[in-house]
């Protein structure tokens, strides 16, 4: 199956931060999250992407093309979503569509109007005085209203209520279903992908962690807890908390705990939180 995004060894040097050798493939059909802590390295990825930074090191391919000299036609097949909505916030919504819609030649004004009506967003409101989360909709719709291929959302649901959330995850799931589109998706709610996320990349200090399926991700990893007296420096844990309750810890070898017939220690299923939080903590390579 084509590629619809390949990164091959993707790097970027700033003052005091490089992103390096980032590689990801996605495919037609599905939702791929991007998590990590700040600073991880999650919106220099997007940017790199876009187009919006120059690339130093690797290659990015879109559609199977390079994005220097088809960046502009690229585009057309890109719905953008970022974190800090770009737009004239004095204007009205619908002035404002029409100056974005202009960009795009497969521009759908029935289904802009639908996604407006789905997200409940004032026609008569000006965009300075939308909330954030009202942006965050208002720029899904646009992304949605001219047909992209490829659904690129930095921190779509960030301000958004549990509902508005649900609606766009609902949304999203709903668009790739017809297996030509895709999401890439950069959220700090990681339960967000634990409900629609197919793959998962997860990105610390500029490395790249693992790239996995989600469901892989879920099962590979678990929470180890129990009393102080019974942690011991023998035990494979990737990352250990402690209080004077007892300790905490991630592993990958649930069946060590099982072995060890330590009848204080528990083992449980971990969610994704859990497990950015563990990984992160220390330095773990890819």
């Amino acid at each position: 199956m084509d590629s619809l995004l390949r990164l091959e060894q993707v790097g970027k040097t700033f003052a005091g931060f490089s992103l390096e050798n980032i590689s990801l493939n996605m495919e037609p059909g599905y939702v791929f999250g991007l998590i990590g802590p700040n600073g991880s390295g999650k919106t220099t990825t997007i940017r790199l992407i876009m187009g919006l930074l120059p690339l130093e090191k690797g290659s990015i391919r879109i559609f199977g093309k390079e994005m220097a000299g088809s960046g502009k036609q690229l585009k057309q097949e890109i719905g953008f979503v970022y974190d800090e909505p770009c737009l004239y916030e004095e204007s009205l919504p619908l002035p404002m569509k029409h100056i974005i819609s202009r960009f795009y030649e497969n521009w759908d004004d029935a289904e802009f109007s639908r996604y407006m009506d789905l997200f409940e967003l004032p026609a008569d409101k000006q965009l300075k005085h939308y909330s954030q989360g009202m942006k965050m909709k208002y720029m899904t719709a646009i992304a949605l209203s001219h047909h992209a291929r490829l659904i690129i959302m930095d921190e779509p649901t960030s301000g958004l209520d549990p509902v508005s959330r649900h609606e766009i995850l609902e949304l999203l799931q709903s668009y790739i279903s017809d297996g030509k589109s895709s999401v890439l998706f950069s959220t700090h709610i990681t339960s967000d992908l634990e409900r629609i996320a197919d793959q998962i990349c997860l990105l610390n200090k500029g490395r790249q962690v693992f790239t996995l399926p989600k469901d892989e991700v879920l099962d590979r990893y678990r929470i180890v807890k129990g009393p102080l007296d019974s942690l011991t420096p023998h035990m494979p844990l990737l990352g250990l908390s402690k209080n004077s309750f007892g300790f905490e810890g991630l592993t990958e070898e649930a069946q060590w705990f099982s072995a060890s017939k330590d009848e204080k220690v528990i083992v449980e299923k971990c969610s994704l939180d859990d497990m950015m939080l563990y990984l992160t903590k220390r330095s773990v390579s890819a």
